[in-house]
């Protein structure tokens, strides 16, 4: 899904119309969920046609040039959508209130930046997860866990990046503050994903499956 990010230009246009934190890619209202859904429609059709995929350079905050985008020439047999905020539900209006961290007290005590979020959640995400055949989970220990993988993630990306002109590599502080972001969908899937999902992965804290459970339809 990170991928279908909107381009930063988007996204700066979205920060300065609803919410200066829409900046900041990741939440839902910051993918493009029209290119999203028109993959969709593509590749359920009997009569497949060449289609291209968006490809997103997190290294540069910024969505790749056309000519690097991928291109699927061939009905692909199995499709994932892989990523952060895969088969999340929208909250009631009423549980946005309380703020979860200093990021949703300090700024967004308005809640204009939850509400749209969530809106979102629950509009055009919740009908493209619906076209999801089934939907498998991996269920992390805790958030403090999910910050110390993305800090080795960011440091992956640094040494692949650090040469490039204007990258926009984040520092730890840069990433706890990113975090924040989608903390509270993240632990409202801790608590609400696993009634829902088909499949469940439990992670030990390095990284590896220890556990599985399987739904029965």
């Amino acid at each position: 899904i990170d991928d279908f990010y909107k381009t930063r230009k988007e996204r700066s246009v979205l920060s300065k119309k609803i919410h200066p934190l829409l900046m900041t890619r990741g939440v839902p209202g910051t993918h493009d969920t029209k290119i999203i859904s028109k993959f969709f429609k593509v590749v359920k059709k009997n009569k497949f046609s060449k289609i291209t995929i968006p490809k997103f350079d997190k290294s540069v905050d910024d969505r790749s040039s056309k000519s690097k985008w991928y291109k699927v020439s061939l009905k692909p047999d199995v499709i994932i959508l892989e990523g952060w905020c895969v088969g999340a539900r929208a909250q009631k209006n009423s549980d946005l209130k309380k703020p979860i961290n200093s990021l949703e007290s300090s700024k967004d005590y308005k809640l204009k930046w939850r509400k749209f979020v969530n809106a979102r959640l629950q509009k055009e995400y919740k009908k493209i997860f619906s076209e999801l055949n089934s939907l498998i989970y991996l269920k992390a220990k805790n958030f403090k866990i999910l910050q110390q993988w993305r800090l080795k993630q960011e440091k992956k990306l640094w040494l692949y990046s650090k040469k490039k002109k204007n990258h926009k590599i984040m520092s730890k502080g840069d990433v706890i503050n990113f975090m924040q972001t989608y903390q509270r969908i993240t632990q409202n899937m801790f608590k609400d994903a696993p009634k829902y999902a088909s499949i469940i992965f439990k992670l030990d804290s390095k990284h590896q499956i220890n556990s599985a459970i399987y739904k029965k339809k």
